[in-house]
């Protein structure tokens, strides 16, 4: 019998994280930078670029179905770092390349992007399936937030490195310091997995499959869309992560257009927000752990709530976009990052949970289909959040207004993903599917919020 993962092994799924991080943060936020500033390139492209990476993680599913068969984690973690970090040093050739050659360097761009986003997909999938199936139910909130808080420290520690190393700029430069960060992001997965995963054997909630039974992805699929908690769960995710990215790039030109910031000011208050994150995680990890067993501490009553509490500091952006410089803006921001912190922890904690819920030898999939959600609803919100205020400044004209209506609509996204997480657990009467009776498991009818 597997035993169940401890604090230190949970440290080391979470470093193991922070190396994903390292490697993201240079291919999304450093590549970005040298193609706009340095290259003089449209600002666009290295936009295409991210969302496409954010695309390919539509193969989540695939990627989770693959581990589910094969019985092991570890295998597709390092196999998913090791890709990403070929995508991110091809990425940084493909920069240098469009510097004397910019449609070949392009298409390389093209290319390494797709790679990297199978590697955030085959590599941050089974991690979280990892999690979900070793760590006890009073834990996951906490293990979430560690894993979440190493990941932020790779985007810094990363970041703050890179910058340093990367002056004065040269194409070698930025050639050699991607390739350091991806071996060396390599070189501590492998140390940081040894042994953990052990022989890959699942805790026995549930009797195996046996081999013959094996279904394809397709058939998989299938199966885990019939079950109605799993396919709650993705609209809730989708709903949230949308409404959680649709401000990401409008706050900052809002907090310009209405209350007169300067472009440090409007920097420093994505440090308030940040801040207010940080605190909320770290409330939601402390409740959870500390009052696993009450309502109270419950992920969902967490979920549901920091749902709620993101869509009233929503409703209050709308109240600084109608009053102007009398309402406290600031003080509105960092309660929506501490909302923001508290439901996204207690949503990846719910989703540990739900993973081994339902049929057994499926929790790959149902990660893999949560996260491509949830991909695909960062690719959108940003965009969708940009374009939905460019719109209402061409229809309305204060422009105080018009950002208010983006985020009254982004109030409303939280507040229906919060009536979904709030259902999420109920019994659900429903007529058999044409998977239920072939199931090893049913799908539990009441699922209670640990």
């Amino acid at each position: 019998m597997s035993r169940s993962f401890g604090w230190i092994d949970i440290a080391r799924l979470g470093l193991v994280q922070a190396c994903l991080g390292s490697i993201v943060v240079l291919t999304t936020s450093t590549l970005n930078r040298v193609m706009v500033v340095e290259l003089a390139l449209p600002a666009l492209l290295p936009g295409l670029l991210v969302a496409l990476h954010y695309a390919v993680q539509l193969t989540r599913p695939r990627m989770g179905h693959g581990s589910d068969v094969g019985g092991r984690r570890t295998p597709w973690i390092v196999g998913g770092i090791a890709t990403l970090g070929v995508g991110g040093v091809l990425a940084a050739l493909a920069t240098v390349w469009m510097a004397s050659a910019r449609g070949p360097g392009i298409a390389l761009a093209v290319a390494a992007f797709v790679l990297i986003g199978l590697g955030v997909s085959a590599s941050g999938t089974s991690i979280l399936v990892l999690l979900a199936k070793r760590v006890p139910a009073e834990r996951r909130a906490a293990a979430a937030t560690i894993v979440w808080l190493m990941m932020i420290l790779g985007f810094a520690v990363t970041a703050g490195v890179a910058g340093q190393l990367l002056d004065p700029y040269s194409p070698a430069r930025l050639l050699a310091v991607v390739g350091g960060v991806a071996v060396a992001a390599l070189g501590v997965t492998l140390l940081a997995l040894r042994g953990v995963e052990g022989d890959g054997r699942a805790l026995p909630k549930v009797a195996a499959e046996p081999a013959a039974a094996k279904p394809s992805f397709r058939e998989a699929l299938a199966q885990v869309w019939d079950e109605p908690e799993a396919r709650r769960f993705t609209v809730f995710v989708f709903l949230s992560m949308l409404a959680y990215s649709a401000q990401d790039l409008i706050l900052e030109p809002f907090a310009g257009t209405v209350f007169g910031y300067t472009p440090g000011e409007s920097t420093s208050l994505a440090g308030v927000q940040h801040g207010g994150v940080l605190a909320g995680m770290l409330l939601a990890a402390f409740a959870g752990g500390r009052f696993g067993g009450r309502e109270f501490g419950s992920l969902r009553s967490w979920t549901v709530g920091g749902c709620i509490a993101s869509a009233l500091a929503l409703f209050g952006l709308v109240a600084a976009g109608l009053l102007g410089p009398v309402w406290p803006f600031k003080a509105t921001v960092f309660v929506l990052g501490v909302a923001n912190g508290a439901f996204s922890i207690a949503a990846i904690g719910s989703m540990m949970r739900l993973a081994g819920e339902g049929r057994a030898r499926r929790e790959g999939v149902r990660m893999g289909l949560w996260g491509a959600a949830q991909a695909i609803a960062f690719g959108l919100g940003g965009l969708a959040g940009a374009a939905a205020s460019d719109l209402a400044r061409e229809l309305i004209e204060s422009p105080g207004a018009a950002y208010a209506s983006v985020f009254f609509v982004e109030a409303l996204l939280f507040l229906a993903a919060a009536v979904l997480a709030a259902r999420i657990g109920q019994p659900t009467p429903r007529s058999p599917g044409p998977y239920a009776r072939t199931s090893a498991t049913a799908v539990s009818p009441a699922l209670e919020a640990r």
